[in-house]
């Protein structure tokens, strides 16, 4: 068991960095083995770290409801955490296994380099395709167009035709912000009464604009702590089935198309009776409809805004603006080459944990703003929790137990029925969800009752 304090110092960055009170990372407990077969960078004392801020955020916000004071110990179950953090490879839907990354995704050695590409999507595959002109969306034909280009060649080729490669960087990018408060309205929100045990965000509404991992993960998190999410997307924007099956728990989601006025109308009703707000995508995306942090808390300024993007509102132009993944950012911001092979073969972490981690985060953000009256804008990274995890941890990482057994993954997995059949997944380390994840965009967009 790991106490929080000295050999957590983790969790107490994280926490200072959301707003809370310093005394309350005492609460904290660790049981039971998590280690992730991490590598060289800290990547167990990222996740328990940002799974226990937001414990105590839900704690906090629990008190606040109920009047009284936050006291009672907060247990975190180290497995439990590690098995959320790699979700998507516990999933197995209808009994086969998820399908994490396509074909034309990955490292290729470029002619000065390495180049990291993302093309899941299939327009983000097309994209890849035409601009580097392969003559088949196959491994061998991007291999052999990479191989012959300087590696940011094929990054801003990529970039200029709608598509998704980086270069991987051999430092580390530019500090960034773990978490940024960027408004506060001064307007507090829908007074939220009493909640019932174990449901701290129980009737709060909660927009979500999020997509692929980090979003969805903080929206499934607080969906499981008794909001009522909806998600929304646009209708010609697909998501994958395995990604949905995966981080759609705790939500309902729908489509609306913003460029069609019976849609818009819909969705500023949806935003009239809104408690919170999480947006997931590149800046500038959301603004160019009216509804970017700045418009919606102006209009409604009771809002809790919760922003999230890859590299950070403080990165360098034009990287503030690009779509990114985990994958991508690890890349780009030097964690590719610091876990590098032998053979210097860029490496990953052992977890998507800048998306995991940011996920938890942002949960945490949002309870801590509700507590505290809302009206609030929130901004957070990939890029920020990637310079977090290689500057900020490096001085908080846990001491390691001599041949410290792997944690087990068994008992923190769960099967439940869903749109898409019985799902095997991982349990959050806050409960159980009571029912798996409808199918992707087939609910109505509407809030349930209160």
């Amino acid at each position: 068991m790991t106490i929080g304090g000295e050999r957590d110092g983790g969790t107490a960055q994280a926490w200072e960095a959301v707003g809370g009170a310093p005394e309350l990372v005492e609460r904290v407990r660790f049981e039971g083995p998590g280690h992730l077969g991490e590598g060289p960078l800290p990547v167990r004392e990222l996740a328990r770290a940002t799974v226990a801020v937001c414990g105590l955020a839900a704690g906090e916000l629990a008190a606040v409801r109920a009047g009284g004071a936050t006291g009672d110990p907060l247990v975190v179950h180290e497995g439990a955490v590690a098995t959320a953090f790699v979700s998507e490879r516990h999933l197995r839907v209808a009994g086969r296994p998820a399908v994490t990354f396509a074909p034309l995704s990955g490292f290729w050695r470029a002619a000065d380099g390495w180049v990291r590409t993302h093309a899941n999507y299939p327009h983000h595959e097309a994209a890849l395709v035409r601009a580097l002109g392969l003559p088949s969306p196959t491994p061998e034909a991007l291999r052999a167009a990479v191989g012959g280009r300087a590696a940011v060649e094929v990054q801003e080729l990529a970039y200029g035709a709608g598509g998704l490669a980086v270069a991987v960087a051999r430092r580390y990018g530019d500090p960034q912000p773990l978490v940024e408060t960027v408004r506060t309205t001064g307007v507090r929100g829908r007074g939220l009464g009493g909640a019932p045990p174990g449901r701290p965000v129980a009737g709060v509404r909660v927009l979500d604009l999020t997509r692929v991992i980090a979003g969805p993960v903080a929206t499934r998190t607080l969906g499981l702590l008794g909001a009522d999410v909806l998600r929304i997307d646009p209708p010609g924007l697909p998501e994958s089935d395995d990604a949905y099956a995966d981080t759609g728990f705790g939500k309902r989601s729908a489509l609306l198309d913003l460029a069609c006025d019976a849609d818009r109308k819909v969705f500023e009703g949806l935003l009239a009776e809104a408690d919170v707000v999480v947006t997931g995508y590149r800046p500038g995306a959301l603004e160019r409809h009216g509804f970017g942090a700045r418009d919606l808390l102006e209009r409604w300024p009771g809002l809790v805004v919760a922003e999230l993007c890859a590299w950070g509102w403080r990165a360098p132009q034009p990287w503030a603006g690009r779509r990114g993944f985990d994958s991508l950012v690890q890349a780009g911001y030097g964690i590719a080459a610091a876990c590098a092979g032998p053979d210097g073969t860029p490496g990953v972490l052992p977890a998507q944990a800048l998306d995991h981690g940011t996920g938890y985060l942002v949960a945490a953000g949002v309870m801590r703003a509700l507590a505290e009256g809302g009206g609030r804008g929130l901004r957070f990274s990939l890029a920020g929790t990637g310079s977090w995890l290689v500057r900020g941890l490096a001085g908080a990482r846990a001491e390691e137990e001599a041949g410290a057994p792997p944690y087990a993954a068994e008992p923190w997995l769960r099967e439940t029925g869903s749109g898409y059949g019985v799902l095997r997944h991982a349990a959050s380390p806050f409960g159980e969800w009571g029912r798996g994840p409808s199918r992707w965009g087939t609910d109505p967009a509407g809030w349930l009752p209160r």
